[in-house]
């Protein structure tokens, strides 16, 4: 099972993710042909700009009415980009499989980085509990999707602090990730592959025709 986990599991779950997401991608672009009101308002000046506004932080105006969420959630997609990549074992991995390695974080930095996503990760599950407005929108499917998100850094701490039986929790760390990576493009987790085309939109939506700003 370790042995699987470490080998055909990443294969399955990055081709999942792979072709999953040029089907979502290619999907999105053959509905946005069908609808007449889309592509004749983008425009490359009013979509940059607002992107541009969404992506920095505090760059809009709902993240100053919120800056505390609003760092979080900085916090938590900057950290879940950055970890699996630059994380040591990771990268490890690669080395031993492929040959090729990389620059790594430092060991502190990542220990703190992945107490960050965990703690944060609960966070936005309190708040999907404690905040009316958004538990009336959640099922259970983004409670799971959520603790699906923060279970690899959940497992990846205790492997790190040898908690409980160490191959065990590899092959738990291992097969979260792997699920996670597949659930991608199915769900709205997507939204990593769709939010640059719908704030465009909405960018040139509200400048290029309304002449006002969307942020």
């Amino acid at each position: 099972m370790f042995d699987f986990s470490r080998g055909p599991l990443v294969w399955i779950a990055f081709a999942i993710l792979f072709f999953g997401s040029i089907y979502r991608i290619i999907s999105m672009f053959l509905l946005l042909k069908k609808d007449k009101a889309v592509l004749p308002y983008m425009n490359l000046k009013f979509g940059l700009r607002s992107l541009f506004h969404w992506i920095i932080p505090y760059g809009s105006t709902i993240m100053r009415i919120r800056p505390v969420f609003s760092l979080l959630s900085f916090v938590f997609h900057l950290c879940l980009l950055i970890l699996p990549i630059f994380a040591l074992g990771h990268v490890i991995m690669w080395k031993e499989s492929f040959g090729i390695s990389w620059w790594t974080l430092p060991e502190p930095l990542t220990i703190f980085m992945t107490f960050l996503v965990v703690i944060t990760g609960f966070i936005f599950i309190f708040r999907r509990i404690a905040d009316p407005t958004v538990r009336f929108v959640s099922s259970a499917k983004e409670y799971i999707l959520l603790l699906l998100v923060i279970a690899p850094f959940i497992t990846g701490l205790m492997a790190f602090y040898q908690l409980f039986d160490y191959k065990i929790v590899i092959i738990i760390h291992m097969w979260s990730g792997a699920l996670w990576l597949a659930a991608i493009p199915f769900t709205w987790l997507s939204h990593m592959f769709y939010f640059p085309f719908t704030r465009a939109y909405m960018g040139c939506e509200f400048g290029f025709v309304r002449h006002s700003k969307d942020w």
